[in-house]
Formats: structure tokens, C-alpha cells, sequence
């Protein structure tokens, strides 16, 4: 089973698991802290046996050292109250047990609780009993649990999506160089061939003009396999005019879209410096106007817009296209989505890896709605 194409519904699967893992948990610790309050509750009883006996036996329980030594051998808090009303703790913190003030407050909430206390003699002659420590722990075990499963969830989670997008990264980025290693062969031969065509004989006009145009095709295989062998390593950056790189993505794009697609790039109000990798950059701007121009269907508007917010450079780039699903809109960047008949969806996650990893940028799907068009929005780091 491919675990990627069906992560929805293994996201349910882990989910139900976990929470049948939580509740079958509370029930088991419920049933223990139950036990052992019923336990607890017989080790009163037989407290309240213990010191009518004494209390019967005057002899046996001189100084109330034997008293103390059965308090000791369980842990259940409990306060005395003797005949008079007088009050004494046992089994509380070392302080708490002789301060009047917090065994009355303790004798309140057990009253409180609608409780009855056991009713023994003399100095126990109301004994008001309470939780051990070992008991409040049983019962905040299920939270604890789930605390713990939480981080374990959440840790699992961020190291599997960690190594997954690790793995991605090299798989593109071996692609991505091993295509242009691949290029730079057929370039080199095609360019001696130009230089040969140059100076062979009966080279007309219209021959040479043939040939320039070949050369410009050819210098723009060179600039892609460079962008291809710059995928993977760090990219040199360099200061430059946002609104001077989007014209010039526009001017070569312009030249290759049908004449019924139009251009609206709206020059900022200032020139606004960004730190960049011009080919990178531009491989960016071109394939978002690839994709516009694909989903236009020959005819439109492909409008950009410069703006400034909170620190960063924004560029809106819409289209009038079909527009994405609300719910492909994150899933577009995604290496291998596509909605094309052609093509291995990688552009959106290559362009998501430029903008993000070397450009500390952002980029998303601003809006979009089916049949109406999309507006991709991307943010750089503003430089004064």
C-alpha cells in the first residue's frame, strides 16, 4: 500500500488507535485507583478497630507510639477528631499535619463531599479519611499517558515529514543536476555546429538570420541547464530592482504567448531592492507564467502587481485562467502534482525550494476560484 497517496486515511487510522489506546487506559486506571480506594477504605476500618482497642487498653498505647506505628503502615491521610472537637493530621506533610487551619479545611471538604466519616472513640471519635498520593496518581496516569502520546505523536510526525521532504530534496536535486550534466553534451556540439555554419560558404542573409536565432535558443539552453546545476547548492545572491527582474521574465515570456494573452505588470510606486538569484529567480516568474498561459487556453490577462507588507517584497502574479480547487491549494506545490495531460509536477515544488530555501521567502496560492483564475503571491525579505 503507497502510504503517501492514502496518509488521510492513515491520519484517521492512528487517530482512532490512539484515542482507543487513551480510553482503554483511563478505564484500566480508573478500575485501579477504584481497587485500591476500596483497600484504603477497609485500612481506615481496621485503623478505627485498632485504636478502640487501645483506647480500651489504656497500657497499649502509652505515648501513642503504637497508634503511630499503625498510622505508618499506610499512607491514607486522614484527621482525627477526639471527643472535645479537638483536631490532629496523620499521613498529610510534616507541617500540615499539626496546622489547625488547614485540618479544618480538610474536614470541611470531606464534609463537603457529602462523606460520612467513620465514628470511633475517644481521641478518633470522628475520623475523616482522604486520597493517598498513590491514588491521585493512578487517576492523573490516563493524562499524563496522553500528554506523553501527544509529543511522541507530534515528534514522530515532525521527523517522518522532515526525512520524507530530506529525501525529496536529494531525489530533486540529483534530477535536477543530472539533467543538466545531460544537456551540456548535446549544447556543446550544437554550438560547434553554429560556429561551423558561420564560416562555411554560400551563407546568405536569410542563412545568418537563421543562425542568430539559433544562437539565442541555444545561450537559453545554457541558461536553463546553469539553473538546473544550481538546484541543491547555495545560490549566489545579488541585489537587484524587483520590478527590473519581473520585466524582463515578461519580455521573453511575451515573445512565446499567443498574441490574445495580454500583459499588465504595474510598476511599484518605488524601486524596491531584493536579494536574489537572477536565473533562479526568473525560472520562478517563468514557470508560474507557464502555468498561467497553460491554463488560459490561448486568451487573457496575466497581471502583476508590486507591493510592500510587513518587511517583505510581494509580488501578486494572477492569471485569468481555470483556476485550483480550494483544496489543491496547498497540494500544488506538492512534487508530482499535476493536472496536466504532460509533465512531472515538479515546477511548483522546485519553485516552493528557490523562494523558501534561498531566498527566506514565501509563496502561496493568494485566491483562486475555478473558471474565474489564480493569483499566486511571493515574499521576499525587503532590503533598504
Amino acid at each position: 500500500m503507497d502510504i503517501y497517496k492514502n496518509k488521510s486515511r492513515w491520519k484517521i487510522i492512528l487517530i482512532v488507535v490512539g484515542m482507543l489506546i487513551l480510553i482503554v487506559t483511563m478505564f484500566y486506571s480508573n478500575y485501579l485507583a477504584n481497587k485500591l480506594s476500596q483497600s484504603e477504605d477497609k485500612n481506615v476500618v481496621f485503623y478505627k478497630m485498632a485504636t478502640e482497642k487501645i483506647f480500651k487498653n489504656p497500657d497499649l498505647g502509652a505515648d501513642f507510639s503504637l497508634e503511630d506505628s499503625i498510622l505508618n503502615t499506610f499512607s491514607v491521610p486522614v484527621v482525627m477528631e477526639s471527643e472535645d472537637g479537638t483536631l490532629r493530621g496523620a499521613n498529610f506533610a510534616a507541617l500540615e499535619n499539626n496546622d489547625i487551619e488547614f485540618l479544618k479545611s480538610k474536614k470541611k471538604s470531606f464534609l463537603d463531599s457529602g462523606k460520612t466519616p467513620i465514628k470511633g472513640v475517644g481521641y478518633t471519635h470522628f475520623i475523616y479519611y482522604f486520597d493517598s498520593p498513590l491514588q491521585s496518581y493512578i487517576r492523573f496516569f490516563p493524562l499524563v499517558q496522553s500528554l506523553m502520546l501527544a509529543m511522541f505523536i507530534i515528534l514522530g510526525y515532525y521527523l517522518f515529514s522532515t526525512s520524507r521532504r530530506a529525501e525529496q530534496n536529494r531525489v530533486w536535486a540529483g534530477m535536477a543536476k543530472e539533467t543538466a550534466h545531460q544537456l551540456g553534451t548535446p549544447i556543446s556540439a550544437i554550438l560547434a555546429w553554429i560556429e561551423h555554419l558561420k564560416i562555411s560558404d554560400g551563407v546568405t542573409e536569410e542563412h545568418t538570420e537563421i543562425i542568430n536565432e539559433l544562437s539565442k535558443d541555444v545561450n537559453r539552453l545554457e541558461l536553463i541547464a546553469d539553473r538546473f546545476s544550481k538546484i541543491g547548492s547555495d545560490p549566489k545572491l545579488e541585489l537587484s530592482s524587483v520590478y527590473t527582474e519581473m520585466l524582463q521574465c515578461k519580455e521573453y515570456m511575451q515573445k512565446r504567448a499567443p498574441k490574445k494573452v495580454h500583459f499588465e505588470f504595474v510598476k511599484p510606486e518605488s524601486d524596491y531592492q531584493i536579494q536574489v538569484n537572477r536565473h533562479l529567480f526568473a525560472w520562478v516568474i517563468e514557470n508560474l507564467i507557464r502555468n498561467a498561459l497553460d491554463a488560459m487556453d490561448g486568451k487573457g490577462l496575466i497581471r502583476s502587481e508590486i507591493y510592500i507588507e510587513e518587511g517583505y517584497v510581494c509580488i501578486d502574479l494572477s492569471d485569468t485562467g481555470k483556476g485550483i480547487p480550494a483544496s489543491k491549494h496547498k497540494t500544488v506545490f506538492e512534487p508530482g502534482f499535476t493536472t496536466k495531460k504532460r509533465g512531472w509536477g515538479l515546477g511548483l515544488s522546485l519553485a516552493r525550494r528557490i523562494i523558501e530555501n534561498y531566498h527566506k521567502g514565501k509563496i502561496f496560492v493568494k485566491n483562486s476560484k475555478v473558471d474565474e483564475g489564480t493569483c499566486f503571491t511571493i515574499k521576499l525579505p525587503q532590503v533598504s
